[in-house]
Order: structure tokens, then sequence, then C-alpha cells
């Protein structure tokens, strides 16, 4: 037997008897949801501000073109940089299929928010009057508020599609009511400080 060929059956030898190694999957959230509209509809609320508004937040700063602004204010009263999502980007778009957007945490989880994760949007048509909007959340870390942003979102985003949801069914998402509660939490902190600087 030609030495080319006893040295490839030796190799192939090695490589059979070697356990195969296993790579970790990479954590993400994976959600979906049918709403009762056309990919073209599905997809302008997603790209447009008044869309945002109708099912995401009260308020946002949107600019659907690769690297404009995808800025979700959850508490547009808070102050600059406290608000949401104050400094997300577009990522990619192919209208009116795919999205793509990077994505931060919570103020509360400070660690987390000086970073980013990946956020894709497929929307895909499922019959005359029904789309399938399916997100998909990548890019985590490991532990610590890590942890804590992951069971966040895995909470968030099935509340953000279910918004979607009913806003095709129903309308728009009424913000009243988050807007008074916001207002009732600022004033409460703002006494809190208030008598934390008065020594109280």
């Amino acid at each position: 037997m030609p030495r080319f060929a006893l040295a490839s059956s030796a190799l192939a030898a090695a490589l059979l008897s070697t356990p195969p190694t296993t790579l970790a999957a990479e954590r993400a959230l994976d959600k979906q949801v049918l709403v009762q509209a056309t990919p073209e509809q599905a997809w302008a609320v997603w790209t447009t501000r008044e869309g945002i508004t109708s099912f995401f937040a009260p308020d946002a700063e949107i600019d659907a073109r690769v690297g404009g602004a995808f800025h979700i204010h959850i508490d547009p009263l808070a102050e600059p940089g406290s608000r949401g999502a104050d400094d997300m980007r577009y990522m990619a778009l192919q209208a009116p299929r795919m999205l793509s957007f990077d994505w931060n945490a919570p103020p509360s989880l400070p660690e987390v928010r000086r970073q980013r994760t990946f956020v894709v949007v497929r929307i895909e048509p499922v019959s005359a009057t029904e789309t399938r909007v399916s997100l998909h959340h990548t890019g985590w870390g490991d532990g610590g508020e890590w942890d804590k942003a992951y069971q966040y979102f895995d909470k968030a985003w099935g509340k953000v599609l279910g918004n979607l949801q009913t806003r095709f069914e129903k309308g728009p998402i009424d913000w009243t009511d988050w807007l008074a509660q916001l207002r009732q939490w600022h004033e409460a902190e703002k006494t809190t400080d208030k008598k934390k600087a008065a020594g109280q």
C-alpha cells in the first residue's frame, strides 16, 4: 500500500478513536408570537417612533437605518442615560423580514449596562392576515449581573411581544397608568433624597 494511503488510514483511525468534543451552545433567549398583521405592518411597528410607542415603550427616538438610533425610553421621565435603552443602534435591516439592534441592561444592573448584547427580530408571513415575529437575544456573559440580566429579559421580552400581539388585536398600548406610576415613583425618590440631604 502506498505511503500516502497508509498515512491517511492512520489519521482516519486516530480521528475515529478520539471522543468527540462538545461545545456549549451559545446562551440565548428565543421568543415568538403570532400577530394579526401583514409583514409590512409588523415591520412598521419596529421601525417608526409611532410603532414603537404603540407597544414597546411610552417614548422613543427611531432612525431606521444601519447605525441609526433605536432609543427606547421605558422611563421617559428619568435623567438622560437612565431612560431605558438610551443609546442603542440598529445593526442591520432587511425590510420587511429582519432587523437587528444592540441592547443593554436596566440601570439597576450597571456592570452589564455598560456593555452590549444583540437582538435579531425576524418577521415571517404565516397567512394573508397573520405574521410570526421571532426574537433572538444573544451575546450574554456568565454569572453575577449577567445572570440577573438574562433572567430579567427572559420575562421582559415575553411582555414586549405580548404587547405587540395586543397592539394588533386591540390597538396601541395606553401608557397613561404607567406614566402616572413613574411620576409617583420619581416624586417619592425626590422626597427621600431631600430628607437624606437634610440629615433626617
